[in-house]
């Protein structure tokens, strides 16, 4: 770790066209402009993705200059969105494990790298805080009683920690667990109802998001809560 907070890690950028983390990806956003992340985005390797855990949140990545005087841009920094899951063995074992690396997009990339490079340059990082237009999303997923949400657009520190849900025929909350990336479940049967949800964040920060889903809800929806992490 450096001053300051930051951290040397190696970043890479993928083709617009052939990228695995343009769409969904291992956080299961359908694609980031819909999740209101836009084009700065980038897949992590597993010593930062974390089974999911870092799936929404934002670093601000800046190229190590001083290292790669001839690809770096000097000063130059750029905030991304974690969307994806960068395999190990991927890009030459850069994704291994205990590696800290970034597999970003090529607008992010090339906001601190010149083009024409070998594609890898040392880069520091710092986690940061995001900042989003908008209320938190809500979009719905699952089949008959099996309720899954997606939660997108997320402010503040980004990244999702726990999730209650409850329905407007209930008085409790259900508490959600993870089903995958930033795809979140609950048991029982809420189809025509109101729903709530409650949102805490990995630094313990909680929203309440009250009769965001209007009753008439069904699965592929998307709702916006009027609410967002600061």
């Amino acid at each position: 770790m450096c001053s300051n907070g930051w951290i040397r890690a190696h970043a890479t950028y993928y083709g617009v066209n052939d990228s695995p983390a343009s769409l969904g990806g291992a956080c299961g956003y359908d694609n980031p402009y819909h999740a209101g992340f836009g084009a700065h985005t980038a897949a992590l390797s597993g010593a930062l993705f974390r089974n999911g855990e870092s799936c929404g949140g934002c670093y601000q990545v800046r190229c190590d200059y001083w290292a790669d005087p001839k690809w770096c841009l000097r000063g130059a920094a750029v905030t991304v969105t974690a969307t994806n899951f960068c395999p190990s063995n991927n890009n030459g074992g850069w994704c291994n494990l205990p590696r800290h690396h970034f597999d970003m997009s090529m607008p992010a990339f090339f906001r601190i790298a010149r083009r024409g490079n070998e594609g890898i340059v040392p880069v520091f990082y710092r986690r940061v805080g995001c900042k989003r237009r908008g209320g938190v999303r809500f979009t719905m997923r699952g089949q008959g009683n099996f309720n899954m949400v997606i939660l997108s657009n997320v402010g503040g520190s980004g990244a999702v920690k726990a999730g209650a849900v409850r329905g407007s025929r209930g008085k409790t909350w259900r508490q959600m667990t993870r089903n995958w990336g930033a795809n979140w479940q609950s048991s029982g049967d809420l189809r025509g109802q109101r729903l709530s949800f409650r949102v805490t964040l990995l630094d313990r920060k909680t929203m309440t998001f009250l009769n965001v889903v209007p009753s008439s809800w069904w699965f592929g929806q998307t709702f916006s809560g009027r609410g967002q992490f600061l």
